[in-house]
């Protein structure tokens, strides 16, 4: 399939030839619901804790004696219905961790870049280039190329100077394509990209998945 590519003032420069299984692949909604729910507890640290009756410290006697004061008979100031007391099936430092498949993390990544083309909401300029490396020229160059915000910018190729322009332009995020997921994809309204970090996504999610060959049993016994 062809794409239109531009330059830094918005203008159309000519189509680009891409590949039709990496930009042009069905959308799985189910699919990609998964995979970002995965990735997203992937990130939670679990390391959230309180402190159960038997945790907090103090509460060795009896607060009273358990008869003649007229009150209901307590015994220990650490009982959760007491001030300071413990806290009752309160969260404990755990791993929220989910295994997603390589496979199915590469079809949702294909389907969500597919469903960008799909909607108008992805910009593949030719040669990312700042005369002055300053942040309106950035500003300027996405202007120019009527990008809605927020916008993800993946630039792969681009000088350091080009990196630093667009540090200090809010709801602009920035990543080279060897670290996108579908998380950063859903989260941008425009999807700015280079046509170096296009020929990169294609090297890397283009053809059939390649697995890694897995060592024969005797040589693992060795």
């Amino acid at each position: 399939m062809k794409l239109k590519i531009r330059n830094t003032q918005g203008k159309v420069t000519g189509d680009v030839e891409v590949r039709d299984d990496v930009f042009g692949a069905p959308m799985n909604a189910a699919l990609v619901h998964q995979v970002m729910v995965g990735q997203l507890a992937n990130a939670r640290q679990g390391t959230v804790g309180t402190k159960s009756r038997g945790a907090v410290s103090g509460g060795g006697r009896k607060p009273f004696s358990q008869k003649g004061t007229g009150r209901a008979r307590q015994g220990t100031i650490r009982a959760p219905h007491m001030r300071g007391g413990g806290v009752v099936f309160g969260p404990s430092p755990r791993s929220f961790r989910q295994s997603t498949p390589k496979r199915m993390r590469r079809a949702a990544m294909l389907g969500v870049l597919s469903d960008k083309v799909r909607e108008g909401q992805m910009i593949i300029i030719e040669d990312l280039l700042l005369e002055n490396g300053k942040t309106k020229e950035m500003l300027q160059v996405l202007e120019a190329l009527r990008s809605v915000s927020p916008v993800l910018l993946v630039a792969d190729g681009v000088e350091a100077s080009v990196l630093r322009a667009s540090r200090n332009i809010p709801r602009l995020k920035k990543l080279p394509v060897s670290l996108l997921s579908v998380v950063d994809l859903l989260n941008v309204k425009t999807l700015v990209i280079t046509l170096e970090a296009v020929r990169r996504a294609e090297e890397l999610w283009g053809g059939p998945l390649r697995r890694k060959p897995v060592a024969p049993a005797e040589a693992v016994a060795s």
